[in-house]
């Protein structure tokens, strides 16, 4: 266990008091200080659950990192959600569409760019990356493409009965990846024996933390993620006000809350690639998209039929072109088991045409 208090232990507590404190407190200066708690909050997050990780091992590390960022995820969107009425009826579909983007295109092309810079030439798991794209495209086909296709209601929505099937095959695929990760071909998502023995040479792992260390971690991991998700319900309002003045769509803001949440795994899969760990930062990123919409799409179709809460899930044409773009481009690039830079140029050029396109439609 911790002697010594750090920034890991106070960050959480610090943010749920900035919290209690909002209740009674108003002014400018209290959502500033709201935003630093969120982003402190987060990273302590992703902290702690490097901490659980590590107790457990891979691939069950990165699962932890997946569903622990999906978690804030879905809390943020269910909060606004909630909050927004029914304007906020495709708040899910940018968040999670921005969240595949920034996985597949953003985090993956920038660990590409880095590991093959340093590295020249890194190696991956083929099958475990071939898993993991016949998931993405499956599911986001079938939750932001699909829906446009429908009949029995018009536009980018669902029926209820059609939301209860999306939502119950969403999960069954993320279930049967998470199963095939962890338990059948485990060995499909883990670094060749010479590579993990070359990179624990040139990186030594620290030793795993005791079974009390890990629980300690996972209750700061709760306390962490209950800060975030009260906090980012206070700070909606300020970024949905600085996205309007801006002048930009209201998309955006689903850009926002992907980027925030995935800033921290999106760091440490680019510590991996840097250390020659790719199949650790194909697992971050890709596990994180697909727990993206796994497990986001059931749990706003819960929200949506109890609270009878609209919600679209259709994507406009112009994101459709750029998702297909997205997962053709990803199949072609990972299809090799082996990466340069230039498949991380490729997918960061992606990225910034989706960046770029956000803000300027």
């Amino acid at each position: 266990m911790k002697s010594k208090l750090d920034w890991t232990v106070l960050s959480p507590i610090a943010a749920i008091v900035v919290l209690a404190a909002a209740a009674f407190i108003h002014g400018a200066w209290l959502t500033g200080l709201s935003a630093v708690a969120l982003a402190l909050a987060v990273f302590a997050a992703v902290h702690h659950a490097e901490v659980v990780a590590h107790r457990v091992g891979e691939p069950f590390g990165t699962l932890v990192l997946a569903v622990a960022v999906t978690v804030i995820e879905v809390a943020l969107i269910v909060s606004v959600m909630l909050s927004g009425g029914p304007e906020k009826a495709g708040l899910p579909r940018d968040t999670v569409f921005a969240a595949i983007m920034i996985c597949s295109s953003g985090i993956v092309g920038l660990c590409l760019l880095v590991g093959g810079l340093r590295h020249h030439v890194q190696d991956f798991q083929l099958q475990g990356a071939s898993a993991a794209l016949a998931i993405l495209c499956a599911l986001a086909v079938m939750t932001l493409v699909l829906p446009n296709f429908t009949s029995t209601v018009e536009g980018p929505a669902l029926s209820t009965s059609q939301l209860v099937f999306v939502g119950i095959i969403s999960l069954v695929l993320y279930v049967t990846f998470v199963f095939v990760q962890t338990i059948r071909h485990r060995d499909y998502f883990l670094p060749t024996a010479a590579k993990q023995t070359a990179a624990e040479a040139d990186a030594p792992h620290a030793p795993p933390p005791t079974n009390g260390e890990a629980w300690f971690a996972l209750a700061l991991l709760m306390v962490s993620l209950v800060a975030v998700v009260g906090l980012a319900k206070l700070l909606s309002p300020a970024v949905e006000a600085g996205v309007a003045a801006a002048g930009a769509p209201e998309a955006v803001v689903g850009v926002v809350i992907a980027a925030l949440v995935l800033l921290p795994e999106g760091l440490a899969a680019l510590r991996a690639a840097r250390l020659d760990r790719l199949q650790t930062s194909l697992n971050l990123a890709l596990g994180s998209a697909l727990a993206s919409i796994g497990l986001t799409i059931p749990t706003v179709a819960v929200v949506s039929i109890a609270m009878g809460q609209p919600i679209s899930l259709g994507l406009a044409p112009k994101e459709i072109t750029m998702l297909a773009l997205t997962l053709l481009v990803s199949v072609i690039t990972l299809g090799t088991g082996r990466s340069t830079v230039l498949q991380g140029v490729v997918h960061l050029v992606i990225f910034a045409a989706f960046l770029f396109l956000s803000v300027v439609p």
